[in-house]
């Protein structure tokens, strides 16, 4: 009216609640990072071991903590990989 710019409240929280929100792969570790761009390239938890150099015990330990970070623990009926590494390939 004169000259104001007027927002619509709704419009306002969704951009702030968006600007705030962390994308849950920034919370992962180098290694997470590495064991779930091996994953997203089809490896198994025995390959993933010897091509890393760890036993699969460490193997499966980033995977969990992969799988706490981006929020898939506790699913269950399904394998809880694929979700993980599609959220990978997507961000």
């Amino acid at each position: 009216m004169s000259g104001r710019v007027a927002l619509d409240p709704e419009v306002v929280r969704r951009l702030l609640a968006r600007s705030t929100r962390t994308d849950p792969l920034s919370r992962l570790t180098a290694r997470e990072r590495e064991v779930l761009d091996e994953m997203a390239q089809g490896h198994t938890n025995a390959s993933l071991s010897a091509r890393l150099h760890v036993s699969r015990g460490a193997v499966e330990k980033h995977i969990d903590a992969i799988f706490d970070e981006l929020g898939l623990s506790g699913t269950t009926g399904y394998s809880r990989g694929v979700p993980a590494v599609l959220r990978y390939l997507d961000g």
